[in-house]
């Protein structure tokens, strides 16, 4: 899916560039669906954390602690039933395939990238990670550091993409903004133009 550009401007010397291939859920019919996606998120967990609780209940959740008789819940009919579904799979198989959907659960399935503009300060540019367990990727440049920002071409294959890059003093190579999505020429320029005169412009207005 091609990414989107998103522009903020929070103030005048501050602006903010995202480029994210998010599906929209602008109509009614998207925002059905992705609620019905966290449900399924929300069940798929439920039924690993249940299934672990299980594997391990004759070392950790076993007999009566606090508040929870587990001895009770094991003898009920869905905790019997999980129990036998347990003891019939192999300890080390149900691990991996819970480590899969565990995965799954928690996976962005999506990339958004910024580049935060911030005159008399520098820039910082950000990477989403692919899952909800970690932050993203940012990193920060000052001011005094950044010789250029240009517009580089290169061959992927055989097809000549476009990237914007951030020449930092002392490195030897230049910082690929939006590494990952590559967004397409004309909002690398559409970037390329507010972020230099973001920076740059003392006279530029928001």
């Amino acid at each position: 899916m091609p990414g989107r550009l998103k522009v903020q401007r929070p103030s005048p010397t501050t602006v903010s560039f995202t480029v994210s291939n998010a599906p929209q859920r602008s109509s009614s019919p998207a925002k059905i669906l992705f609620g019905l996606q966290i449900l399924l998120r929300a069940v798929l967990f439920s039924c690993v954390v249940s299934v672990g609780v299980a594997l391990l209940r004759h070392i950790v959740f076993k007999g009566d602690s606090g508040r929870i008789s587990w001895s009770a819940v094991w003898s009920s009919a869905l905790g019997s039933k999980l129990c036998r579904f347990v003891d019939s799979y192999n300890p080390l198989a149900i691990a991996v395939v819970s480590a899969v959907v565990i995965y799954g659960v928690f996976r962005r399935g999506y990339t958004e990238e910024s580049l935060l503009v911030i005159r008399g300060f520098g820039i910082q540019t950000s990477t989403s990670s692919s899952t909800y367990l970690s932050s993203a990727a940012t990193r920060f440049i000052p001011t005094t550091q950044i010789q250029d920002i240009v517009i580089h071409e290169a061959f992927k294959g055989f097809e000549v993409r476009f990237y914007l890059a951030v020449i930092v003093e002392g490195e030897p190579d230049a910082l690929v903004v939006f590494p990952h999505m590559l967004p397409k020429r004309d909002i690398l320029e559409q970037v390329w133009r507010g972020s230099r005169r973001c920076l740059y412009d003392a006279n530029a207005k928001s």
